[in-house]
């Protein structure tokens, strides 16, 4: 399938497949028990792109009529949009780079559901935009059926995004993710009542998201902002600002430029 392994944009996809495969080998060596597993997923796989659809596929397939049909899918998308894979690697980094309780790149394909609900969303996302709404909104309800998170597919994400835990995430139709962002379970970016049009809210770059926030109606949370746990945000929230409560208000103003990346949770005053 041609693209799949050729350097897309700022990642060299080559290089991060081989990486992954070799740290595969070595797991295997440790633990002969996770044999089957590993050869399955990553090592009798031709590239990244075969790798990530046998792995979540299958997971989906629990719930689903075909798992022909998914496997026919995702790998339509990833071949006809390279920049999904661009996207899922972003992903990936922002796992290893954020999490601490990541240590390599294999951790988040085979465990992390957060990492593996925003692939199935970027396959939707690829989907709505070829005007396959059906299948599209298909599998926006495998994603919540099997993962616990319901992000429409219309809705759009950049790259860079660690879903951490992602048990509960919700986004809809109009939200808009930007890059390098950090979200915390049961973080709802959801609209206000019966309006339609562009109803939900738009997160900027290195905006950090705590645990709970519930972010309602065409709001924008500026850049490098910080939402506190369990908060309720009604309105816009300043670039660089710390907001907690309910209702939401200002805290102070944040002490890194990008909290996504420090992933710290106290709130500057």
């Amino acid at each position: 399938m041609k693209d799949q392994d050729k350097t897309t944009g700022s990642v060299d996809l080559d290089a991060f497949w081989e990486e992954l495969r070799r740290f595969a080998i070595d797991v295997i060596e440790r633990e002969p028990a996770l044999a089957s597993l590993l050869h399955d997923t990553v090592i009798d796989r031709a590239n990244f792109a075969e790798s990530l659809t046998y792995r979540i596929t299958r997971k989906l397939a629990n719930h689903a009529a075909s798992v022909e049909a998914l496997h026919t899918v995702f790998l339509q998308a990833f071949t006809e949009d390279p920049k999904i894979l661009e996207q899922v690697i972003l992903d990936i980094q922002a796992v290893c780079d954020r999490d601490p309780a990541c240590d390599d790149a294999l951790t988040p394909l085979l465990y992390f559901k957060g990492f593996q609900s925003l692939v199935c969303y970027r396959v939707a996302h690829f989907l709505w935009n070829q005007d396959r709404k059906e299948f599209a909104l298909y599998l926006q309800s495998l994603i919540s059926e099997t993962f616990s998170v319901d992000i429409h597919p219309a809705a759009k994400l950049a790259g860079g995004i660690l879903l951490d835990h992602a048990t509960g995430f919700v986004a809809g139709e109009t939200a808009v993710i930007e890059q390098d962002v950090s979200i915390l379970h049961e973080v709802t970016l959801g609209g206000t009542g019966k309006d339609r049009g562009d109803r939900h809210p738009k997160v900027r770059s290195g905006v950090l998201l705590g645990a709970g926030a519930k972010i309602l109606g065409n709001v924008e949370i500026g850049t490098g902002a910080k939402v506190g746990a369990g908060s309720v945000v009604l309105n816009d929230v300043p670039a660089h600002t710390s907001v907690a409560g309910v209702p939401a208000k200002v805290i102070g103003k944040t002490s890194e430029v990008s909290p996504a990346l420090g992933m710290c949770h106290e709130l500057d005053s």
